[in-house]
C-alpha cells in the first residue's frame, strides 16, 4: 500500500478516535474531521475535498435518513404507550414459571428492534425486579437476561440505527439482512440465558448496598413516590404514589401485546416480502405480488406504514393529539444525532473512495491471511474497544470495508453482519449502556465487569461461527 495513502488512512482514523475520546466533541464531528484529514493527507484539493464530503453526506442520508427517523419514532410510541411493557408481560406468561430468564431475554430481543436498548432496559427493569422478588430468582441473572436480549437485536437487527446505517453504507439488501440477523439473534439468545444462569447466582452476593438504594430511589421516583415507604409496608418496601410496593408485579399496561406487535411485524413483513417476491421466478405465483411489494416493501414506505399503525393503535383511548405529536417530536430529536453520524460516516467513505485510499486498502487487505468476512468484524472490534459506542463501531467498520466489499465480491449482507457482530465486544466504562445495566442492577467494580463486559464478549465470540455459516449460505 502506498505509504502516503496508508498515512492518510491512519491519521484519519486516529483523528476520529482522538476527538471522540479526548475532546468535548462527538462522533459526528470526529467522522467529519477524519474525512477532512484523510483527504488532505492523500493530496485532494480543498475544493474537491469539500465537494466529496458534502456529496457523500447527502447521498448517504438520501437512502437511509428517513428510515432511521421513522424507526426511532415507532420505538418512541411503543415506549410511551406501554407497548413495550405489554410485550414483556406476554413473554413472561408464555415462558412459564421457572423460565423467567428466557422470557426476559425474548422480551429484550423483541423490544430492542425499534427501542434503544438503554431506554428498553430502564422501562423493563422493574419487571425483572418484580419477578426476582416473586419467584426468588437472582436479580443479577434476570437483569443480565434482559440486558443481553436487548443488546443482541440492538447490534444486529434493522431498523436499529447501527445495522440500518451499515445496510445503506454497504449497499446490502435490507430484507436479506433482517432475515439473517434474526436467525443469528435466535441462536444467540440461548447463550444469553446460559450466561445469566451461570453468572447470576455468583454475582448476586456482590450487590452494592449503596447502588441498590440508589436504584430503588430511582424506581420510586419513576412511580411517583418519594421512596420513604409507608405504614404497613413490608420490610424494605418502596412505595409509589398509589401505595403499591413497586417491586411487586406492575399493573397491566393499557395496550395489548398483540396490538403492540403490529407496528413491529408489519414493516418487517413488507420488507421481507419485497426481497422474496423480487427474487421469485418470473411468471410464478409469488412474482405476481412483486409490483405491490416493490413499493410497499421499500424501507421508508414500510416503516411509514408501521408508524401510522403505531400512532393509531397503541396510544390509550383519549390520548390527546398534542401528546402523541410530542412523542414524535422527541423521537425526531433523538434520531437527529444518529442521522448526522450516519451521514458523516458516508462522507468519510466517499473521501476514502475519491482519494484512492479505499482501493489501496482493499488491495492490501485482500492479501491478508484472514478470511474477508473477518475484516469488517475486526475493524468494528477495534473501534468498539477504542471508543465504546457500538453504533459508531458499526458505521466506521462499514465505511472502511465498503471498498473491499465492492472489489472482492464479498456479499454486502455478510459484511453488514460481520460489522454488527464485531461491535458487540467488551462493553465497558466508555459505553453508556454499561452504566445503565450495572447501576440499575446494583453492581460496581469487578463484579460489574464480569456481569456485562463478560456477557458482551461471550456474545462476540459466539457470533464468529455464525458468521462463517452466513458466509457459506449467502456468499
Amino acid at each position: 500500500m502506498d505509504p502516503l495513502l496508508l498515512a492518510a488512512l491512519l491519521l484519519g482514523v486516529a483523528a476520529v478516535v482522538a476527538i471522540i475520546l479526548w475532546t468535548r466533541l462527538d462522533a459526528f464531528v470526529g467522522l467529519l474531521a477524519g474525512a477532512l484529514v484523510t483527504g488532505a493527507v492523500a493530496g485532494m484539493s480543498p475544493a474537491d475535498l469539500l465537494e466529496t464530503v458534502t456529496g457523500g453526506f447527502g447521498s448517504t442520508l438520501a437512502g437511509i435518513g428517513i428510515v432511521i427517523g421513522l424507526g426511532v419514532m415507532i420505538g418512541k410510541v411503543l415506549e410511551e404507550s406501554g407497548g413495550a411493557d405489554a410485550l414483556a408481560k406476554m413473554f413472561v406468561r408464555l415462558a412459564g414459571k421457572g423460565r423467567e430468564d428466557v422470557a426476559m431475554t425474548a422480551t429484550g430481543a423483541v423490544v430492542s428492534v425499534p427501542v434503544f436498548c438503554d431506554s428498553g432496559f430502564v422501562i423493563l427493569h422493574p419487571l425483572a425486579r418484580s419477578l426476582a422478588r416473586r419467584y426468588g430468582k437472582p436479580l443479577v441473572g434476570l437483569s443480565l437476561a434482559l440486558a443481553g436480549g436487548l443488546a443482541i437485536t440492538h447490534h444486529l437487527v434493522p431498523p436499529t440505527p447501527g445495522p440500518l446505517a451499515a445496510v445503506g453504507l454497504l449497499g446490502a439488501d435490507l430484507g436479506t439482512v433482517i432475515v439473517a440477523a434474526l436467525a443469528m439473534a435466535v441462536v444467540l439468545m440461548p447463550v444469553v440465558v446460559v450466561y445469566s444462569r451461570v453468572m447470576g447466582p455468583r454475582l448476586e452476593p456482590r450487590l452494592d448496598p449503596a447502588l441498590a438504594a440508589e436504584r430503588d430511589a430511582v424506581h420510586a421516583g419513576a412511580a411517583g413516590g418519594d421512596g420513604a415507604g409507608a405504614p404497613g409496608a413490608g420490610s424494605g418496601a418502596v412505595l409509589g404514589a398509589d401505595g403499591r410496593d413497586i417491586s411487586e408485579e406492575p399493573p397491566d399496561p393499557p395496550v395489548s401485546a398483540l396490538l403492540a406487535m403490529v407496528p413491529l411485524l408489519l414493516p418487517l413483513v413488507l420488507i421481507i416480502g419485497n426481497t422474496v417476491t423480487g427474487a421469485a421466478v418470473p411468471d410464478s405465483f409469488l412474482a405476481r405480488f412483486a409490483p405491490f411489494f416493490s413499493f410497499a416493501g421499500e424501507p421508508a414506505i414500510a416503516l411509514l406504514v408501521g408508524l401510522v399503525a403505531a400512532v393509531y393503535l397503541l396510544p390509550p383511548k383519549g390520548t390527546p393529539r398534542t401528546t402523541v405529536v410530542g412523542w414524535l417530536t422527541a423521537a425526531a430529536a433523538s434520531a437527529g444525532m444518529i442521522v448526522f453520524v450516519t451521514g458523516a460516516g458516508g462522507a468519510f467513505g466517499e473521501v476514502l473512495r475519491a482519494s484512492g485510499v479505499g482501493d489501496a486498502l482493499a488491495e492490501a487487505v485482500a492479501a491478508w491471511p484472514v478470511p474477508l468476512v473477518l475484516v469488517p468484524f475486526l475493524i468494528a472490534t477495534f473501534v468498539r474497544l477504542a471508543q465504546g459506542s457500538g453504533t459508531v463501531a458499526i458505521i466506521t467498520a462499514a465505511t472502511l470495508s465498503a471498498p473491499l466489499v465492492q472489489s472482492s465480491g464479498l456479499d454486502p449482507a455478510v459484511a453488514v453482519l460481520a460489522a454488527c457482530s464485531g461491535s458487540m465486544v467488551f462493553s465497558y466504562v466508555s459505553d453508556s449502556y454499561f452504566w445503565v445495566v450495572t447501576r440499575f442492577t446494583g453492581l460496581s467494580g469487578g463484579a460489574a465487569m464480569k456481569m456485562w463486559s463478560g456477557m458482551t464478549t461471550v456474545l462476540w465470540l459466539a457470533s464468529l461461527p455464525l458468521l462463517g455459516v452466513a458466509a457459506l449460505v449467502l456468499g
